[in-house]
């Protein structure tokens, strides 16, 4: 099978602990794109926060994609153009900040290239800020300022507690919506639907490549749904056990240039 799209989860299989792109990977990509093989980021993060990996990967030059947003959003890295987004219906927002301050939690959401938080000093508000390089402003009344489409809320919080507030917030939307943790402090909430699998089935109509010519490469549980739907489903060796169970292939680890393997063995075929 000759491959001709490559999709890439960030943290834990990109980049290594140290979250950087090792020369070995950024070399089989380099190489890869230069044969004409698209390359996709896909991560939960915003578009901003993936935005320097792209960069060093010139995804823009090759014409590559960024899927953010876990799936919410898909960009064109030459042309700049949105592809394709999907946002939390805007008559929802208002709820979900009235369920944070009900549950005395902080939440943030994202604008360009900037963050928006009820509390910039909140330290997993901070977390947030720090993975994406973006800015935090306060928003004083949010209700107000936020008016835009929002493609995520992040509520944030000590675990123990956000897995109590989980099901509530599950439970107060009435499955209109995806809430779930994608860590033990974040409480993700995205329009109902979105996942990584189900952008990237657009992202293929747009470019006519099929499903069974697209590699897939991830370790959490939000990478499950693309390495599933791949032709070629990949999981790391320090994936999660059910990730690695779903995969076709397991690699080495993102410590051991997992994801270049993957590029040399069945794209490169060295």
């Amino acid at each position: 099978m000759a491959y001709r799209m490559i999709v890439l989860d960030l943290d834990g299989t990109l980049t290594n602990s140290q979250k950087i792109i090792t020369e070995r990977t950024k070399k089989a990509l380099f190489e890869a794109q230069e044969r004409g093989v698209k390359v996709v980021l896909a991560s939960g993060r915003p578009t901003y926060g993936v935005v320097p990996l792209a960069k060093e990967l010139e995804l823009g030059k090759y014409g590559s994609y960024i899927l953010s947003f876990n799936g919410g959003r898909i960009t064109n890295c030459k042309t700049k153009e949105v592809i394709y987004q999907r946002t939390i219906p805007s008559e929802m927002v208002p709820e979900l900040i009235d369920l944070a301050k009900q549950y005395q939690v902080d939440f943030l959401t994202y604008e360009g290239e900037r963050i928006l938080s009820n509390n910039p000093n909140n330290p997993y508000v901070k977390i947030e800020a720090k993975i994406n390089h973006m800015p935090v402003d306060r928003i004083e009344n949010p209700k107000e300022a936020i008016v835009f489409p929002v493609p995520k809320i992040l509520m944030v919080g000590e675990g123990s507690y956000m897995a109590t507030v989980e099901p509530k917030v599950q439970e107060a939307t009435h499955g209109l919506l995806s809430v779930y943790r994608s860590e033990p402090f974040f409480l993700e909430i995205m329009p109902k639907g979105v996942d990584k699998a189900a952008s990237l089935e657009r992202l293929l109509e747009c470019t006519g490549i099929k499903r069974e010519e697209m590699i897939a490469c991830g370790d959490g549980f939000n990478d499950l749904s693309m390495i599933q739907f791949a032709g070629l489903g990949v999981a790391m060796e320090n994936a999660q056990p059910l990730v690695k169970q779903s995969a076709d292939f397991i690699t080495t680890s993102n410590d051991e240039d997992g994801v270049a393997k993957v590029v040399e063995q069945f794209i490169l075929n060295i």
